[in-house]
């Protein structure tokens, strides 16, 4: 008997312990994933490529938002900060010392939680987008513990 993982419930299977895992079914934030499927790259995930599409995904939902008087200031400030976090990973890849590194991933840390804030208010201003916004906050709660477990890292 062996333990395993399935949807993030501890479950016990019987058989040999040395056969592959049953493969998980694909996420919907799939399309956010490094295109190698989630191997590493030379440098790590490719959060550089990661962040990119993120920024993508952000403008391409901002253009399915009807625009209100309410809708149109959101939509600013969501494409402000949902595009900023690749571009401050950016900043931070070429960082020119250890501390303007944590500075500049403490950075891409606050642009994605406040983009989680503006994606969470989009979904009360345009509920027919709801399952979209979903989509994109849980990316952006990923990104942000990502770039959380990174800054702690190089304390």
């Amino acid at each position: 008997m062996r333990l395993g993982l399935d949807a993030g419930i501890l479950t016990m299977r019987r058989g040999n312990p040395n056969s592959e895992s049953p493969k998980p079914e694909s996420s919907p934030n799939d399309e956010f994933r490094n295109p190698n499927d989630g191997k590493k790259a030379s440098n790590g995930y490719d959060l550089l490529e990661r962040t990119a599409k993120f920024g993508e995904a952000i403008i391409r939902f901002a253009k399915k938002v009807p625009v209100t008087p309410v809708t149109q200031r959101l939509i600013a400030q969501l494409v402000n900060s949902g595009t900023s976090v690749g571009a401050n990973y950016c900043e931070a890849d070429d960082a020119e010392s250890r501390k303007d590194f944590r500075h500049k991933i403490g950075i891409c840390r606050k642009e994605a939680k406040e983009t989680k804030h503006w994606l969470r208010m989009m979904a009360v201003a345009a509920p027919e987008l709801c399952d979209d916004a979903r989509l994109l906050w849980q990316e952006a709660k990923e990104l942000n513990l990502i770039f959380g477990k990174i800054r702690r890292s190089t304390d």
